[in-house]
């Protein structure tokens, strides 16, 4: 699928607020603004759902742009296309508009999963809802919600109520209900746009607006959530990867020694830092690449590549962000390269749950043989 046309204004305007949306930690307005006009909020949904029907290597492509340009709005835009992929497994009934309505930009979306209790075990919910009749009472206190406040619809989990069935659900929860909070203002150290605060989920709401069966969320969050999730998220830290080289590789050429007469590119040890941090760039972006036609086509080894993919992108946007600091010195800790902001935004990847080193336990454990939720 060519989004050219698409995305190259959305990326433009990405651009042109980066440095202000991380200099200031505002939500990336401007650009959100640009991809809900643009139609990219649907890009991976069905087409009878007035999305684009866009698959896997599509959201690698748009996913990794959006980051070299700025990442506060790629994840503002993977959380919102991990949301959007939840409600098309299982729309709620409630809500028959919903999905068109994500499709079409109209709705941003979210997922409100972590949790103080549990951390970055996203998939184990400490709160529980409760139940009188059809009524439902959500009771959620979510750690880290993108894009908090500022989205159309949170997709919310909880422990299933006592009594019914057993397990975790999960609620399309318009932004408008009451009984919705935001603790504060998003404070990090990089994704400064992105509003990842604290949410409280203290509402009212039913069957209707569940997203699948009761009790079904935690293989909607394995089946559904965790391989797009994780392809995108890598994708983002590529992307950010692939920024802070082409910085380097700028600055590296047109630098000076001016007492050698030669640019700092003709140093055999800039090149040597240039070149490893390009091959292993390009190793990673390989197996993302793998990884997306794995998903398009199922085989046998998709739900190892899953597990890897996100864990060896965030791995690779540390070392090659941290490699590229180290090529321009001194320029690099200013603000007109760009580099410092690529080095701190890629930082998150590597904590944001699933976190490198659960998906490294994982994968042990899927090559070993050994269940992945017991111990």
């Amino acid at each position: 699928m060519d989004t050219s046309a698409a995305l190259e204004p959305v990326l433009r305007t990405a651009r042109d607020h980066a440095a202000d949306v991380d200099a200031e930690g505002r939500f990336p307005t401007e650009a959100v603004t640009a991809l809900r006009d643009s139609g990219l909020l649907g890009l991976t949904l069905p087409l009878d759902a007035g999305g684009l029907g866009g698959g896997p290597a599509d959201l690698v492509r748009v996913a990794g742009g959006l980051a070299a340009a700025c990442g506060s709005t790629a994840m503002v835009y993977l959380m919102h296309v991990s949301a959007a992929m939840t409600v098309a497994a299982a729309p709620p009934p409630a809500q028959p508009k919903l999905l068109g309505q994500m499709a079409s930009g109209e709705a941003l979306g979210t997922l409100a999963f972590s949790e103080p209790g549990s951390r970055s075990h996203f998939w184990a919910p400490t709160s529980v809802a409760s139940a009188d009749g059809d009524t439902v009472t959500l009771a959620s206190k979510k750690s880290f919600v993108t894009s908090a406040g500022h989205a159309d619809v949170y997709v919310v989990s909880t422990q299933s109520p006592p009594g019914r069935a057993e397990g975790v659900d999960l609620y399309a929860v318009p932004a408008d209900a009451d009984g919705i909070a935001v603790a504060g203002p998003w404070k990090g150290l990089g994704l400064r746009g992105n509003a990842s605060s604290p949410m409280t989920f203290a509402l009212d709401t039913d069957a209707g607006h569940r997203i699948g069966a009761a009790g079904g969320g935690f293989g909607l969050m394995l089946e559904t959530v965790l391989p797009w999730f994780n392809l995108g998220n890598a994708a983002v830290s590529l992307g950010l990867a692939q920024a802070a080289v082409d910085a380097a590789v700028g600055h590296a050429s047109g630098a000076r020694l001016e007492h050698l007469g030669e640019s700092l590119a003709q140093l055999p040890t800039i090149r040597a830092h240039l070149s490893k941090t390009s091959i292993e760039l390009a190793a990673a972006q390989a197996y993302l690449d793998a990884t997306a036609r794995s998903l398009a086509a199922p085989d046998e080894g998709t739900m190892l590549r899953v597990l890897a993919v996100k864990a060896l992108a965030n791995d690779t946007a540390l070392h090659v962000t941290d490699a590229a600091m180290r090529v321009c010195g001194g320029a690099a800790f200013a603000k007109g390269l760009g580099l410092e902001r690529y080095f701190r935004d890629a930082r998150a990847g590597h904590v944001m749950a699933p976190t490198a080193d659960v998906l490294y336990d994982f994968y042990g454990k899927a090559v070993c043989g050994l269940p992945l939720f017991e111990s």
